[in-house]
């Protein structure tokens, strides 16, 4: 009894056609099978490092600062309702909020600026800060800029009074401190002195701001893309009475600019390694159209379709794909890995379906490379070939 088309047999047979074709011009495969996992390598670690590139891009710019403020709009101070009406409203991806409150201060009658805030979150917002010594880690330590350490020749260790006057420059306050770090940031940080808003409280500062309460503004770093901030601050500014939300548009656009422009350098490096991967298969596959011309023709003279022509060069093809794209799925992220650590130093998702998504592509660029060789074996004629000619 005849084996049915699609029979076991049938297709053990088949198999067995593809893989001894492929075995037996194995250096000609080799080069096609290279250049496939070659290709599949570069597209494979480029899809995943486009994928990545958000999260990483935003990871790294957040070490430059904060990229969005909260100000407030009908008053000179915001209430911690009103600070956490405005927080259930940000995005994910929310890496720190720092609220601020600011006052005049004097250290042997000399002014500065003191700033109280959230030690923690604010070293989430401002990683790019430079500290000699430590942050302040208890009750009455300060954080003192760099310009304030040399006017006044303070050092980690020192200790100093702050006071506050009120408007009659009568002394609403005074309390002592220990410096616990000098810090460095090349911007105006240099000139405040930090504390925790627990100790910017009992300097007797106004009305209002006891317990640490309130803030003058709120920084928040958040890492996401700029669409999504526009419409957090649009939805903050209408639902949220007495606040205005802002972006910090030189950290945004310098983010949306650079993203932007990496993104299209890698859709132009995926458009070229595909063509030059497609390139390289077709070429391969027609020499071995040429050099199979007489086997074609001898085939074809003893009846043999072309869709069974079709048939075997498409499974050499497809094997060569789906091998080639494995290969290259997970060799791409041993190449992404690489490319996340030192461009990035930080390392790269995983991404589960990225495997089968290469070996898919691959099948299919192999698939259209091999539609030239496909319609020159069709178009062999047996008479011509046979003769010699």
């Amino acid at each position: 009894m005849a084996a049915k088309p699609f029979s076991k047999s049938a297709f053990r047979f088949y198999l067995r056609m593809v893989t001894s074709s492929l075995i037996r011009r194995r250096s000609r495969m080799a080069v096609a099978l290279l250049a496939i996992a070659i290709g599949a390598t570069i597209l494979s670690g480029l899809i995943t490092i486009y994928y990545d590139i958000p999260r990483q891009m935003g990871q790294e710019f957040r070490s430059y600062g904060a990229n969005f403020l909260l100000y407030p709009s009908d008053s000179e101070t915001l209430s911690d309702r009103t600070i956490q009406a405005a927080r259930a409203l940000l995005p994910e991806g929310t890496m720190g909020i720092a609220p601020y409150r600011y006052r005049m201060a004097k250290i042997n009658e000399q002014p500065f600026m003191a700033a109280g805030t959230e030690l923690t979150e604010a070293r989430k917002t401002s990683p790019y800060w430079a500290v000699e010594g430590s942050w302040p880690e208890t009750p009455n330590e300060a954080l003192i800029g760099e310009e304030v350490a040399e006017h006044i020749r303070l050092a980690p260790g020192s200790a100093f009074a702050l006071t506050v006057s009120g408007n009659g420059g009568k002394i609403q306050g005074s309390k002592d401190f220990i410096v616990s770090g000098v810090l460095r940031t090349g911007g105006a940080e240099e000139a405040f002195i930090f504390m925790s808003l627990e100790d910017f409280s009992l300097l007797g500062a106004e009305e209002g701001i006891a317990g640490g309460e309130g803030a003058d503004v709120v920084e928040c770093s958040i890492n996401a893309p700029r669409e999504t901030l526009e419409a957090a601050a649009h939805r903050i500014n209408t639902e949220v009475d007495g606040i205005e939300a802002r972006l910090v548009r030189r950290v945004t656009e310098s983010e949306g600019a650079v993203l932007g422009k990496l993104q299209t350098l890698i859709y132009l490096v995926t458009i070229i390694v595909l063509l030059l991967t497609m390139i390289c298969v077709a070429t391969t596959m027609m020499a071995v159209v040429t050099e199979r011309r007489k086997e074609i023709g001898l085939r074809k003279a003893l009846g043999a379709a072309n869709s069974s022509l079709v048939m075997e060069f498409l499974g050499e093809g497809i094997f060569l794909g789906g091998f080639g794209g494995a290969l290259g799925g997970l060799l791409g992220f041993v190449f992404a890995q690489t490319v996340g650590l030192k461009v990035f130093n930080r390392a790269i998702a995983f991404n589960g379906l990225l495997l089968p998504a290469t070996i898919f592509a691959a099948i299919i660029i192999t698939g259209i490379a091999c539609l030239i060789p496909l319609r020159s074996a069709t178009k062999v004629d047996p008479a011509v070939v046979l003769r010699g000619e």
